[in-house]
């Protein structure tokens, strides 16, 4: 079975600021084909930011019935759906369990109805690994991921995980300078 592979990254220029820009990427991967996808917005945060890239690659999906792995180095998205979070958000009318909104309702009702279209594993890696810094000591690095994540990759995976991750950072980066492109033109 051939999954659909799925890198997201978001990143946040002036994050927790009033005027902020931030971008989202994302690759979408099956067998030897690449799509690549990436925008930004204005006065956001990073974790929507990591949503909005997860939300675009969902919609971006042609069929329904897909199996898929998503990889992203955010733990507050990959968390959310490996611990289930949602589940509790909805028996509570999507309040937290400290009776607060939740933070994002709107992107993360756009998103569960793909948990239903698709079967989807989550995995998170650790961003901004620079797998050619001489000082890397990749194996401890190795060991998390599989600690987190199971025993299903090898270490060859991992490499080529981290080196999506970190294309999908440079595609959430192009998604900022889109926006600040485009605020310098107006």
């Amino acid at each position: 079975m051939t999954f659909l592979n799925i890198y997201t990254d978001g990143a946040c220029s002036g994050n927790q600021s009033d005027e902020n820009v931030g971008g989202w990427g994302a690759i979408l991967e099956y067998g030897s084909h690449q799509k690549e996808i990436f925008g930004g917005e204005s006065n956001t945060t990073n974790n929507r930011m990591e949503m909005t890239a997860l939300l675009r690659a969902f919609e971006a999906l042609t069929k329904e019935g897909q199996p898929i792995k998503v990889f992203s180095d955010s733990s507050y998205l990959i968390n959310c759906f490996k611990e289930k979070w949602y589940e509790n958000w909805l028996k509570n009318g999507w309040r937290t369990s400290d009776k607060k909104p939740v933070e994002n309702q709107d992107l993360w009702e756009a998103m569960l109805p793909y948990l239903k279209k698709h079967r989807i594993e989550f995995y998170r890696v650790k961003g901004h690994i620079n797998l050619n810094s001489k000082r890397l000591n990749i194996e401890p690095l190795f060991h998390k991921f599989l600690e987190s994540n199971g025993n299903l990759f090898t270490l060859d995976d991992f490499k080529y995980i981290v080196e999506m991750n970190n294309r999908a950072d440079a595609l959430a980066n192009k998604g900022i300078e889109s926006i600040r492109d485009s605020e310098t033109c107006s």
